[in-house]
C-alpha cells in the first residue's frame, strides 16, 4: 500500500502541480484513514480491498474523526482526499469504489472575517520600530511584508515566494502564483516600493535575482510560522484583538476596497478566489459592518 500511496503523491505533484505543504495533507489525510480501517477491522488494509470498502466504513471513520475533535472542515478536507485517492486508484489501478460517492461532506460553518481597523495597522510601523530597535533591517523586513500584505493582499504563501528578480524593476503589477498554480497580476501602489527599497537596501544577504525577497535572521528564506510570529508580536504590543492575523491583513485589503466600491468580480480576480462563493463572503463583512453602525446610530434603530 504504501508504494501506491507514494505514486499518488508523486502524481498530485508532477502531474497536478500541488505544493508541498497540499501534498503533505493528502498524504497525512489518506495514512490517518488506513489507520483507522486497521483499527476497525482488524485487518491489514490492501491496495485489493479498497473496492470492498463499504459506507458504514466510511461513516464510522467520520464519526471516530469528529470524536477526536477534528473540526468540520478538517473532516471534509479528509473526504476530500480519499475522493481523490479513490479517483486515482480507479484511472491506475482500476480499482474501482462506489460507496465512497455515497458519502456527504459535513456541513462547514462559513466565518465571517474580520478586519483590521486601518489606524492599527499604522500603528503597527511605530511598533515595529519599537520591538526591532536593535535590527533596522529587520525592521524594515517586518514592515514591508506588512505593506504588501495589507496594500496588494497576498498570502503569505505568496508573499514570501517572491524572488528578488520579481521586484527588481519596480513592475505596476505582481504576477502572483496561487493556489493551484493558477497565475495572476495584483497592482502594487508606491508605499509598497518605498518599504520593499529600504529593507533590500538594509538587508545584509540574499541579495542574487534569484533568491527568496524575505530572509530571516541567518539568512535563510523567511518561513510562514516567521511571518506569523511577527504579525503575533505586534498584536500583543499593541494590544490587539486574537483575530489580527496575517491572514486578516488580506480580509482587510479585501473589506476595503469593497466598501470603497470596488465590484465582486474584480474582487474575485485580486483575491486569486477560485469560487465567487468565497469572494461574496466580503460582503457579508460588509453588510455587517453596515448593520452595526444603523444600530448605534440611527434613531429609529432600538424602536
Amino acid at each position: 500500500m504504501n508504494d501506491v500511496i507514494m505514486d499518488f503523491l508523486e502524481y498530485l505533484t508532477d502531474t497536478k502541480n500541488y505544493s508541498a505543504h497540499t501534498v503533505t495533507a493528502y498524504e497525512s489525510d489518506i495514512r490517518d484513514f488506513i489507520s483507522f480501517y486497521e483499527r476497525f477491522t482488524g485487518s491489514t488494509l490492501f491496495v485489493r480491498d479498497m473496492s470492498n470498502i463499504d459506507t458504514m466504513c466510511f461513516r464510522s471513520y467520520l464519526a471516530d474523526a469528529q470524536r477526536r475533535g477534528l473540526s468540520a472542515k478538517t473532516v471534509g478536507r479528509s473526504l476530500s482526499s480519499l475522493r481523490s485517492f479513490f479517483k486515482f486508484l480507479t484511472k491506475k489501478y482500476n480499482v474501482q469504489n462506489e460507496a465512497i460517492g455515497l458519502i456527504s461532506s459535513p456541513k462547514i460553518p462559513r466565518k465571517i472575517s474580520k478586519a483590521i481597523d486601518t489606524i492599527d495597522v499604522e500603528n503597527m510601523r511605530g511598533a515595529i520600530r519599537a520591538i526591532d530597535a536593535n535590527e533596522p533591517w529587520i525592521s524594515a523586513r517586518d514592515w514591508a511584508l506588512v505593506v504588501l500584505l495589507f496594500c496588494c493582499g497576498l498570502r503569505i504563501s505568496e508573499a514570501l515566494s517572491l524572488r528578488n528578480c520579481d521586484v527588481a524593476s519596480h513592475p505596476d503589477v505582481l504576477r502572483i502564483m496561487g493556489k493551484g498554480s493558477k497565475e495572476r497580476l495584483v497592482p502594487v501602489l508606491p508605499i509598497v516600493w518605498d518599504a520593499i527599497d529600504k529593507y533590500v537596501s538594509l538587508r545584509p544577504f540574499g541579495n542574487d535575482k534569484n533568491d527568496e525577497l524575505f530572509r530571516s535572521v541567518r539568512g535563510l528564506p523567511m518561513s510562514p510560522r516567521m511571518a506569523q510570529k511577527v504579525i503575533e508580536h505586534l498584536r500583543h504590543y499593541l494590544q490587539l484583538p486574537d483575530y489580527v492575523t496575517p491572514h486578516a491583513l488580506r480580509h482587510t485589503f479585501a473589506t476595503a476596497l469593497l466598501a470603497d466600491g470596488a465590484d465582486i468580480r474584480s474582487l474575485q480576480e485580486l483575491l486569486g478566489h477560485s469560487s465567487l462563493s468565497t469572494t461574496q463572503l466580503y460582503t457579508k463583512v460588509n453588510m455587517a459592518e453596515i448593520t452595526n453602525a444603523y444600530e448605534n446610530a440611527h434613531p429609529r434603530a432600538k424602536d
